[in-house]
């Protein structure tokens, strides 16, 4: 059975076909038209028929997606591409494509892709999170994408950050309306203006991450905070879920010294005398979203 995925994101539209077993078959990326709907759907339909033209085979597909469909209306909601929202994505593409079609959050694809066949593979309950431009997660309970009724089941960016000092209160503003979320601390971006805030350079997290490997003082200190809050998240999460692994995803997720540190910090903040949840990098990398999408057909 060929499975098709599809990442529809922001900038860049990928999509993926795997065979039975996992093993990619074809892969094609192409840029998002942005703020174009139909635009959207007409390039989703092309790169569809172009891949199933190629391989000689239909497949099922799957669609990874920056927001939710929601229960009551089945239209999209809570999109950061904002020309989704309100619309009825997975209504249009089954028209234009003839078939069923599966759509689910992008970090829900992120985590199914890392629990079916990545660094997660056998474990029961799965907490992938993605720390980068934004910062979102989804959870998978033996080997199936937990949604939710209100389809926001690991929308873990937009909760507080727990335990806050003193000096984090009330915290950044959110383009949700609120302040504090976690994504403000946690994405790249976050890091970036916390470190400007203690009156560091403007730099990246990328060069963040570089400078503090140099020496870098002030970038050392940027990290060990953030490092602390990345820990009192996720402490949160396990004393919630109690997931047997989390995999972390996105551009912070390439940081090597997280695995080690945050999870020595976390003992901390855990409700328990021992933490036995593992914390890994993602096996897939960039590919897991993409991979998920297609594994939406395998649940």
């Amino acid at each position: 059975m060929l499975r098709i995925g599809i990442d529809l994101g922001g900038s860049k539209t990928e999509l993926i076909a795997l065979d039975a077993d996992g093993r990619e078959r074809l892969r094609r990326r192409v840029a998002t038209p942005r703020d174009d709907y139909p635009a959207t759907l007409a390039v989703i339909a092309g790169l569809v028929e172009d891949a199933e033209r190629e391989l000689g085979a239909r497949g099922s597909v799957g669609i990874g997606t920056p927001g939710a469909a929601s229960r009551l209306t089945g239209r999209m909601k809570n999109c950061n591409s904002t020309w989704l929202n309100g619309r009825p994505l997975a209504q249009d593409l089954e028209t234009r494509l003839r078939r069923p079609v599966r759509i689910s959050n992008d970090a829900n694809c992120f985590a199914l892709s890392e629990a079916t066949d990545g660094s997660a593979a056998g474990a029961e309950v799965v907490f992938g999170v993605i720390i980068g431009t934004g910062c979102g997660a989804g959870v998978v309970v033996r080997g199936r994408v937990l949604t939710g009724p209100n389809a926001i089941a690991g929308e873990w960016g937009h909760n507080p950050l727990p335990w806050p000092r003193d000096d984090e209160r009330p915290g950044p503003a959110c383009y949700c309306g609120k302040a504090g979320c976690l994504e403000t601390w946690l994405s790249g971006p976050g890091l970036s203006r916390d470190l400007s805030a203690r009156g560091g350079p403007v730099l990246a997290a990328a060069d963040i991450a570089q400078a503090a490997a140099a020496g870098d003082p002030a970038c050392e200190a940027a990290l060990a905070r953030y490092e602390d809050r990345l820990a009192r998240g996720l402490a949160h999460v396990i004393n919630i879920l109690d997931p047997d692994v989390i995999v972390l995803g996105g551009g912070l997720s390439n940081l090597a010294r997280l695995y080690e540190n945050v999870p020595g910090r976390w003992a901390r903040y855990v409700f328990s005398d021992s933490v036995h949840t593992r914390l890994a990098p993602p096996r897939f990398g960039d590919s897991s979203g993409v991979r998920g999408a297609a594994w939406l057909w395998g649940e």
